[in-house]
């Protein structure tokens, strides 16, 4: 008796467990595929997304594409050190060629800071080249950019001999911007905080320097022209620049943070066309990949095509008596061999159907003589096939390897089929049909590759120089009629 057919599976009231089984998605549970509709996103999600920009956190990117962002960033902070060489350089060379200014009478230590800073730079540019620079070496390099800059404004006081509420009043704070801007180059928000945190911790100093000097006898003012001309404190100007600094500092870094997400997601789609170039064809990839809207299941265009069918004969008899290692071995020589004959002619490889192929001419790429390079391709494939036997029967395989090739010209539909979260890139038509069921009848008329008339006639057309070995009109299993079948191997 069939299993669920007796007489206890008939009557409902005698199911074995009352209780109702929960539903369960078999496709998510073996494929990772959910076809619920998700949740839309709340107020603070959109929020969030707004601001922040696209979800690519970093510790959900794949190795290789964590090594190839370390590898952008390694490059970045080479950038950096070049372009603080240059900076060094610009002010260095400004700075002798410029009189001193009048009044300047105390010590100058600028031409040692810029010595010391210019040794630093140049030993951070080497170690760049030679290894990954460490994290507290880039805070380090953060410091003594500050350091430099907060001394510079600082020697004014000395230089001068002024009170130090008159280096308040040097536009020299204004490079600190340039040393901000420079940590953007590394696109990563972190350093671009830390030069702005540091420069203002460090503008601070100098403001409680100022106001704390010959024990704590500045003047605090609120009138601007005092504060200007005579040796007051505007609070409200240094916090002004204080804010300024700080808003700079965290509406760059939060531009930065959005261009980090996207430059993940850039990564990701680079490494994402590599690794689709190995399952599809490089112009299917790229179509994917650059598609101006998402791909949806039934979109697709009809064009004129050659298919080419190729089958190892006897293979699912032979394989069951293999090793699994050996079969694989055969199948992945076989099909290497088999796709450098398909490509050399133009040919595209739609699939592997376990040991056939399944090949488009014409289909990915317009060709004006995609049935003469089928021809072309099916003819090669069996003498290759045929006078590398012994390659093949070395990895492993007992017998003669054989294989059967049809060939079939015509319209079809290139395409996206499948469902939401599955789809596949195929043909559909008459000439898909029509090939498999050439390729299978090369069983009944003792052949190796067979075309029909309409597809011969039209290589010939197309350029085919090649003879044929046979012609007759037969019946085929699964085509109605009679088939003019044109035996070329």
């Amino acid at each position: 008796m069939a299993v669920g057919s007796g007489p206890e599976n008939s009557d409902p009231s005698k199911k074995r467990g009352s209780e109702k089984k929960p539903d369960v998605d078999l496709s998510e549970k073996f494929h990772g595929i959910s076809y619920q509709k998700k949740a839309e996103p709340n107020f603070y999600q959109q929020l969030k997304r707004g601001v922040l920009g696209p979800k690519a956190p970093e510790g959900d990117l794949p190795l290789r594409v964590r090594s190839e962002v370390a590898r952008q960033e390694a490059a970045s902070e080479r950038l950096i050190g070049i372009v603080q060489l240059g900076v060094i350089i610009f002010f260095a060379v400004l700075y002798a060629l410029a009189p001193r200014a009048e009044g300047t009478m105390g010590f100058n230590f600028v031409p040692i800071a810029f010595s010391f800073y210019l040794v630093f730079t140049l030993i951070r540019i080497y170690v760049s080249f030679r290894t990954t620079l460490p994290v507290w070496y880039l805070v380090l390099s953060i410091m003594a950019d500050v350091a430099l800059l907060v001394g510079l404004i600082f020697s004014f006081h000395i230089q001068y001999a002024q009170h130090p509420t008159f280096y308040l009043k040097a536009p020299t704070l204004m490079y600190l911007f340039l040393f901000i801007a420079l940590r953007a180059l590394r696109f990563d928000p972190r350093y671009v905080i830390l030069t702005g945190v540091f420069g203002a911790l460090g503008w601070l100093g100098l403001v409680f320097y100022a106001l704390t000097y010959q024990g704590g006898s500045t003047l605090i003012t609120r009138n601007y022209i005092e504060y200007l001309t005579g040796e007051a404190v505007l609070i409200g100007a240094e916090l002004d620049k204080l804010i300024i600094i700080l808003s700079v500092t965290a509406l760059l870094a939060l531009s930065i943070f959005r261009a980090r997400r996207t430059f993940f997601s850039a990564i990701r789609q680079k490494n994402a066309v590599k690794d689709l170039s190995r399952f599809f064809t490089p112009e299917v990839a790229n179509s994917i990949v650059e598609s101006e809207s998402r791909l949806m299941a039934g979109t697709g265009e009809i064009r004129d095509v050659a298919i080419l069918l190729v089958d190892i004969r006897s293979f699912t008899k032979t394989a069951a008596k293999l090793p699994p290692e050996t079969t694989m071995r055969v199948l992945s020589l076989y099909q290497k061999k088999a796709a450098k004959v398909i490509l050399g002619e133009g040919g595209k490889i739609d699939k592997f159907l376990g040991d056939g192929i399944l090949a488009t001419f014409g289909a990915v790429s317009d060709s004006e003589t995609y049935a003469a390079d089928a021809l072309r391709a099916g003819v090669e494939l069996t003498h290759i096939l045929e006078e590398e036997c012994a390659d093949l029967e070395a990895a492993g395989w007992p017998m003669k390897f054989e294989v059967g090739v049809g060939v079939a010209a015509g319209p079809v539909s290139v395409g996206v089929v499948g469902v939401r979260d599955r789809l596949e890139f195929t043909v559909i038509g008459d000439a898909v049909n029509r090939a498999a069921k050439l390729e299978a009848a090369n069983k009944v008329q003792g052949t190796r590759f067979l075309t029909d008339g309409a597809s011969y006639s039209m290589a010939l057309r197309q350029g085919y120089k090649g003879n044929m070995i046979d012609l007759k009109s037969e019946c085929v299993a699964g085509i109605n009629g009679k088939v003019d079948l044109v035996a070329l191997a």
